[in-house]
């Protein structure tokens, strides 16, 4: 049938060999994930010390990426108790509800690096974190012209040029 709103119908009858097989019901599930594409983003982070990120809804699917604290992603749906999030490389996984938070917002560093300074000034100093490597997460405290003051999990605070992160 047709797709529309990020919703796709499916029509099986019980006579088509089709009906009730796995395949079926794996598209059928599928195709019951919530969309979130038609509403505004939903951005996510991380609030766990560590989670994992699978390549469908559940632990039953292999973990396609483990994640720390402040991890940023964009929710594109959900199903059950997981969520269909988008990376910053764009890429898509399924992580458990209780593992993210509406509430933080968060950065990643997306550059190959990134040095974290004392002030948002390109001449500012930088902190004894300096430089942080790709996939480095943060909670955002503030930004400022350009600039993002961040956290790190365990607490060290610095700001890094905007530019630099993917920020949700």
């Amino acid at each position: 049938m047709g797709e529309f709103a990020g919703e796709a119908r499916f029509v099986f009858h019980a006579t088509s060999p089709h009906f009730l097989t796995r395949r079926w019901l794996r598209a059928a599930a599928l195709a019951t994930v919530t969309s979130l594409a038609t509403g505004p983003a939903v951005a996510l982070c991380v609030k766990a010390p560590e989670a994992k990120l699978r390549q469908g809804p559940g632990t039953r699917f292999p973990v396609t990426w483990e994640v720390f604290k402040f991890m940023p992603f964009q929710a594109l749906g959900s199903q059950g108790r997981w969520q269909r999030v988008r990376d910053v490389d764009g890429d898509t996984h399924w992580i458990h509800r209780n593992l993210t938070s509406p509430k933080l917002r968060c950065a990643v560093v997306k550059s190959t690096t990134a040095r974290v300074r004392s002030a948002p000034r390109r001449n500012a100093p930088t902190t004894a974190l300096s430089p942080v490597k790709k996939y480095y997460a943060f909670q955002v405290l503030s930004q400022r012209k350009g600039w993002v003051e961040v956290r790190d999990e365990v607490g060290n605070k610095g700001w890094i040029a905007q530019q630099l992160l993917w920020v949700r």
